[in-house]
């Protein structure tokens, strides 16, 4: 029988979220992140991790996923499908497995929710390249994995140079408010969500 732990493994679509998240372990003492992240972007692969982690006992699992490969055909379905299988928890008490996946959404992509530790913005990105630029008119910024080693830390990287996570929680809060308020389906980060959350857990 698996025994349950209050452990939280976050699942990333690349590198980017891996470093990220593992960078606010500080900031959640309590809880055990453990992020990971598919070899292969694709949404197949991306089940297989969440059947992994469900089986090895975990409670909650996030996914956190950039909104810009999901904007086509044949990825917006796949993933459609996939939310819907996983919309009610995984319970089986035989086996000693409770788990809740949930996903957490950002448009265009997790370089947003860097962008909010410092500024809010509802700008429309047609691409990554410009929301880059903005980031970096905040902070530099490179989306490799040497930058992201050597920055010891994403989120203290932010902080220390001006940035805060409470401000980019309320940004992205403010983002789905917009969102909504506005019907729009651009710009927006459900990241603010998962940070209250981790916060409860």
């Amino acid at each position: 029988m698996g025994k349950l732990r209050q452990t939280a493994l976050i699942l990333g679509e690349g590198p980017t979220e891996f470093f990220y998240f593992k960078s606010l372990c500080d900031v959640f003492k309590r809880l055990t992140i453990k992020p990971d992240y598919p070899k292969h972007t694709s949404i197949k692969e991306l089940e297989l991790k969440i059947e992994e982690g469900i089986s090895m006992g975990y409670s909650h699992i996030f996914c956190i996923i950039d909104m810009d490969t999901k904007d086509q055909e044949p990825e917006r379905s796949q993933y459609q499908k996939l939310k819907a299988k996983y919309a009610k928890p995984i319970n089986k008490p035989k086996k000693g497995i409770y788990c809740e996946v949930e996903f957490f959404e950002t448009h265009r992509c997790t370089e947003l929710f860097f962008l909010y530790y410092f500024r809010y913005t509802s700008r429309p990105y047609d691409e990554q390249e410009p929301l880059l630029n903005d980031l970096n008119k905040c902070v530099e910024y490179r989306k490799t994995i040497d930058f992201f080693i050597k920055s010891k830390g994403l989120h203290s990287y932010f902080e220390r140079n001006g940035g805060s996570l409470e401000k980019a929680v309320a940004n992205a809060n403010r983002s789905m408010e917009d969102k909504q308020a506005d019907g729009r389906d651009y710009t927006y980060s459900e990241l603010g969500l998962l940070m209250e959350k981790l916060g409860k857990l």
